[in-house]
């Protein structure tokens, strides 16, 4: 007979995070200061709510997991979030209507209007639009983009002085400006008009300059986080330009470049203009694509920001960005070409003197006793680099971090990037007496200051940061989205991701947690810098890498861990397919699991059993049928077999709601569950049988294993009275290997004639047995022995046989005489008889439902 000595296998569950998922790299120097490990954050989501998204949208658990995450409980809300067509009307700018005035005014009388922007993306893209729409309108306009080296950031009184002697009669900001106010009068005193399009932040004190102002903030507009490039879109758009349409591509890639939040209008215009590139008809965004290596069809945010983005960056940060803007504005095929290819050798050189500046920047990083921000600098670092490097070191210790270009002449550039929780602006306006000049926002901020004063600056920024971050802001957080199994981490599940996109700032690119994984052939890939490696969960097998590993994961092949990857649509070669992308892993540290009606010792367990009614049933008491209810609706029953059963339980987990896990043995399931999982109750189809109230505690039942008779499985799907009138949902977890345990528990249990002999063979030669050996006896052999309510019933039968009779008092059991007789003379065996061949009558028909 069948002995199932242990439970099928169950991957490891969700547990706390305890290890970075790759080490840290970086000069191959150890340092003496490392980030702390990330925090794994999974919030609590309304499952009734993910359950009607799934239903009414027809998406798929995991997206509906995401989609309540992050605040989208309605369906009409998430529909609207999917469909991303978020747009809203020029005119709702407060004051729009006097630039337009102004602009117009100047237009009619042929006088010179100047674009000023900046060197970055955004103010390079945004001097293009603006600079289209005024030309298609018959402006007289031309342009100035500042050096980064020359001029600094933003409107100088050098300018100023130098378009006023240039004849220039408007002067038209886009993407700086709104802190220029003494700037500004001194361009109104020469005899210039000036109009501000901007979207950074106004000044500490409050004052604006005295000018026309187009400003999302500002302004009042629906959209306050519109990058300077949207602004001019916007801008375009009131003043009736036809070249709105086309500019939209610009849009996306300033608004993505310039980490703008992806959400409301911007990820509408973004993803708008995703599209549009694609099958753009601009020369230089074909030249650029080409040279980045994008396939247009597989355009996407992260290849606007990682592959196009830097290399129209690379002239503003080392030369002049008046090369990018030509690049935008060219309609000739060879020149947008030539142009592409400078930017790129460019980038190349831009990242050379990037990565040399990462490793001194990281040594002085990691010689610094621990604190809450750095402040670093060094003569020789390029001010155009800095700021770039500034976001390396943030990434790898988790601190805000201000890098200063040391300049000869005593004056320095600095170029500072944040972390969550941090205001990188507020900062920098606590320490604004030791500044020359500086602005930007809560992530990203530049700024001038004497070399004089830097150490002051630096010791009363760092202090700044300690009072303000707090030990858990100093930790950095992996966010995951969803829980799933392996078998769901398909093409299909990557393609459904796709409605997400954008994804970027704001909306993050969606993180799966995969609860138990095992990692097999792993192997080093890209010059030993990346691994390559199968993940498998539940029983299913998926690609997956992970980048700047040095080909090594710190995990051994098949050691169960926790993971969360981005699940992509890969295309390589013309070919399609799932890829996951790893990010972070833990080691299982699970949590307690609550074991419900089970007795401490085992003999108490094989007396209870022993003292039951003999029915051929379930039992329940008058007070538990008195109860029940019969709502319309009873528990919603899921069918999630096919997935991992572990993935389920740390799904139910998350809800935050009461989980019970239900299967056949519970000693045998928590051998293999204690060390992996937690954080639910656990009980069997035995224990339930005699307390079926105890699910009223619960909102969740995750059936791990098939019940072995309907009457059981009834006792699943019933609802009892009270506030919560629950369980609310039951999910059938088990698959083709719990059923074979469940059949094999099963003839264990009922199938008693075997064990009878066994049993008996051990007693038939003495006279009594009491203690230990009695204990031992009924338990048997094997690692898990034979359960408890085994042994009430074989001494059941036994003792009707006349076989044994049992003294309650040692407990001790008298053995007769032996004596020829049969088993079907014990009413219990006969009652068990019939409810093993009831049993194995529907867990075959349970099997042929399963296989089918």
């Amino acid at each position: 007979m069948p002995d199932p000595s242990a439970a099928p296998a169950l991957e490891p569950t969700f547990a706390p995070p305890a290890l970075h998922a790759v080490p840290a790299t970086g000069g191959g120097q150890p340092r003496a200061y490392e980030a702390p490990t990330p925090r794994l954050e999974l919030p609590p989501y309304d499952f009734a709510a993910a359950l009607a998204l799934e239903r009414e949208l027809g998406i798929s658990h995991a997206l509906a997991q995401i989609l309540v995450r992050r605040g989208l409980h309605e369906p009409s809300a998430a529909r609207r979030f999917l469909s991303a067509d978020e747009l809203d009307d020029p005119a709702a700018f407060a004051g729009i209507d006097r630039a337009m005035e102004v602009i117009s005014s100047h237009i009619a009388a042929g006088g010179r209007i100047t674009i000023h922007g900046d060197y970055d993306v955004d103010g390079v893209c945004a001097t293009a639009v603006l600079l289209g729409a005024l030309r298609s309108l018959g402006a007289d306009v031309d342009w100035f983009l500042p050096s980064r080296i020359d001029d600094g950031y933003g409107l100088s009184a050098d300018t100023v002085a130098r378009l006023a002697s240039r004849a220039t009669s408007l002067l038209i900001t886009v993407d700086c400006g709104i802190t220029a106010v003494e700037q500004v009068a001194a361009a109104r005193a020469a005899g210039l008009d000036v109009v501000i399009t901007d979207h950074h932040a106004p000044r500490a004190d409050g004052e604006l300059p005295r000018c026309p102002i187009v400003h999302p903030r500002v302004c009042g507009y629906p959209c306050a986080d519109l990058c300077g490039t949207a602004v001019a879109y916007k801008l375009a758009q009131a003043l009736g330009a036809d070249t709105a349409g086309e500019d939209i591509e610009l849009v996306a890639l300033a608004t993505v470049a310039d980490l703008m939040p992806l959400t409301g209008e911007n990820r509408t215009l973004v993803r708008q203009g995703i599209r549009a590139m694609s099958n753009t008809t601009r020369p230089g965004l074909q030249a650029l694509m080409a040279v980045a290596r994008v396939d247009p069809s597989a355009l996407d945010a992260h290849a606007l920001a990682f592959r196009l983005a830097p290399r129209i960056n690379a002239a503003g940060r080392l030369q002049r960005a008046d090369a990018g803007l030509e690049l935008l504005l060219t309609d000739q095929r060879d020149r947008a070409e030539e142009i592409a290819l400078e930017l790129d050798e460019l980038n190349l050189e831009r990242r050379a003197v990037e990565q040399r500046i990462v490793w001194e920047a990281d040594r002085q990083a990691s010689e610094r006793p621990e604190r809450s921000a750095f402040v670093l600098a060094a003569q020789g670092w390029h001010p155009g680099v800095i700021g770039i490097v500034a976001s390396r070191v943030v990434e790898r210790y988790h601190r805000p971090a201000i890098l200063v270009a040391v300049g000869s002449d005593g004056m320095c550039q600095g170029s500072g990037r944040s972390i969550p929780g941090f205001d990188l602006l507020a900062g920098l306006d606590a320490c604004a007496s030791y500044l020359e000049r500086y602005g930007g926002h809560r992530a990203a901020a530049g700024l001038t200051i004497a070399g004089e004063r830097l150490g002051e600056f630096a010791q009363e920024f760092e202090q700044h940061a300690a009072d303000v971050l707090t030990p858990e802001l100093l930790q950095p957080v992996e966010r995951a989205d969803a829980i799933v199994s392996g078998s769901e981490l398909g093409l299909p599940l990557a393609e459904e991701l796709l409605e997400l996109e954008p994804c970027g700032i704001g909306n993050a690119a969606p993180r799966m947690l995969i609860a138990g994984a095992r990692f097999d052939a792993i192997r080093p890939m890209g010059d030993g810098r990346h691994a390559r490696f199968a993940v498998i969960s539940g029983g299913a097998r998926a690609s997956a890498v992970a980048f700047g590993c040095e080909g090594r994961l710190s995990v051994e092949p098949e050691q169960p861990c926790d993971c969360t990857f981005r699940l992509e649509r890969n295309v390589w070669n013309g070919a399609v397919e799932p890829r996951l992308v790893l990010r972070h892993l833990w080691p299982c540290s699970p949590a307690p699991i609550d074991v419900l009606g089970e007795p401490d010792r085992y003999l108490d367990g094989a007396l209870i059993e022993l003292d039951r009614p003999l029915i051929d049933r379930p039992t329940h008491d008058s007070t538990a049928e008195s109860a029940a209810v019969a709502p319309a609706e009873g528990p919603i029953e899921l069918d999630r077999r096919g997935e991992s059963a572990l993935a389920v339980l740390a799904d139910a987990c998350a809800t935050g709601e009461p989980v019970v896990a239900v299967c056949a043995d519970v000693p045998r399931r928590l051998a293999g569950l204690r060390a992996r999982a937690g954080g639910f109750a656990l009980i069997s189809y035995h224990a339930l049988e005699l307390d079926p109230r105890c699910l009223a505690r619960y909102v969740h039942v995750v059936v791990l294993d098939p019940p072995a008779t309907a009457e059981t499985a009834g006792l699943l799907r019933r609802r009892w009275g009270g506030r919560a009138c629950r369980p609310r949902f039951i999910h059938m977890a088990w698959g083709l290997a719990e059923l074979r345990f469940a059949q094999q528990m099963h003839e264990l249990e009922y199938g008693l004639r075997t064990s009878l002999a066994v049993l008996y063979r051990g007693l038939r030669h003495r006279e009594r047995v009491a203690g230990e050996e009695l204990e031992q006896l009924l338990r048997g052999d094997g690692p898990h022995g034979r359960p408890a309510r085994l042994a009430g019933r074989l001494m059941r039968v036994l003792a009707e046989l006349e076989l044994v009779s049992l003294d309650r008092d040692l407990p001790a059991l008298a053995i007769a005489s032996a004596q020829h007789t049969t088993l079907e003379r014990s009413p219990a065996y006969r009652v068990y008889s019939k409810r093993y061949e009831d049993g194995r009558r529907f867990l075959s028909s349970a099997r042929l439902r399963a296989a089918g």
